[in-house]
């Protein structure tokens, strides 16, 4: 096995995200080892591109993810899930990599990221935002209070899944398939209302499954933030600071946003998606394409207009 590694998840759709996301590690740790999850069957142009250019690997068993991920998703039923592609992140559990970071497309890393991963001296796993915060939502809903499913003490520990860090082999694939059993027989455990899929499933999964667990937020003095959405960091160049703690940011992250421009911290991310490629930055200012679904619905419009005539 390779002692550390990256993974991400991605699929053409995404590739811009892919970019900025790869420059971003590349700029601060050139050597790290970082491995593509194909998030879906049209991921063969991000996958060669992000190769070429900064020597990511393919997850090595394709076949692997895709029975995974039929198997996790038949547990609950074919259509329970918004977005039940998210759950492929669960590979990581099964790669190559001794310890890993598991990172989302829609984050820049603003440090030498890898560098969390020491942590894991002490700990199983690692997230690193203030999710709990918000309480429960997004995650839990009423009936784990009621039913005490968890202590008031281990509902303050969820947390994004968006970016976390944990060990190859400490979770079996029989225990994944046991514990989303557990929670397809108590579906009002969980707030799925915003759309929401891996989040409440794996917050279940790491509350439940592995006892050694640390948010880095919570490290002596404090930790940084590191949602986009947060108005109150202070922005010098291309870096963050969080005044809360007096720490710079390791890293930003989209969650909930369309990345484009009138975005919160959108320099940052274009900053990073054109690093190599800085004549082909979109003018400040500039208007946002539409999204492709936006696109489909003014085509039908028209034609429905034209019919009707």
């Amino acid at each position: 096995m390779t002692p550390r590694g990256i993974y991400i998840t991605a699929n053409d759709r995404v590739i811009d995200h892919a970019i900025a996301c790869l420059n971003s590690i590349r700029a601060h740790d050139p050597t790290i080892p970082v491995m593509l999850i194909p998030y879906s069957d049209d991921y063969h142009q991000v996958a060669a591109l992000l190769h070429r250019d900064y020597g990511v690997e393919l997850y090595p068993d394709l076949a692997f993810i895709q029975r995974l991920s039929e198997n996790l998703q038949a547990i609950f039923g074919a259509n329970f899930f918004a977005r039940p592609n998210t759950f492929r992140k669960q590979a990581c559990w099964f790669g190559p990599f001794e310890r890993y970071l598991y990172i989302d497309t829609d984050v820049v890393v603003l440090s030498a990221i890898a560098q969390v991963l020491d942590h894991l001296d002490d700990y199983d796993f690692l997230c690193y935002d203030y999710q709990h915060r918000g309480g429960i939502h997004n995650v839990f809903g009423p009936a784990v209070i009621d039913q005490q499913v968890f202590t008031p003490a281990e509902l303050t520990e969820v947390f994004n899944t968006g970016f976390w860090a944990s060990k190859g082999g400490l979770l079996s694939e029989s225990d994944l398939y046991e514990v989303f059993q557990d929670c397809a027989a108590h579906p009002d455990y969980f707030d799925f209302s915003e759309k929401t899929s891996d989040q409440p499933i794996i917050n279940y999964l790491i509350l439940k499954r592995v006892a050694r667990r640390f948010n880095l937020v919570r490290q002596p003095g404090g930790g940084p933030g590191s949602w986009a959405g947060s108005s109150h960091f202070v922005q010098t160049g291309m870096a963050l600071s969080d005044p809360n703690v007096g720490k710079p940011l390791d890293y930003l992250h989209w969650a909930g946003y369309r990345i484009q421009p009138g975005c919160p911290y959108w320099d940052i991310w274009a900053y990073y998606r054109y690093l190599h490629d800085p004549d082909s930055r979109p003018e400040p200012g500039a208007v946002a394409p539409p999204s492709p679904m936006t696109t489909l619905r003014h085509r039908v419009s028209k034609l429905l207009s034209r019919l009707a005539k």
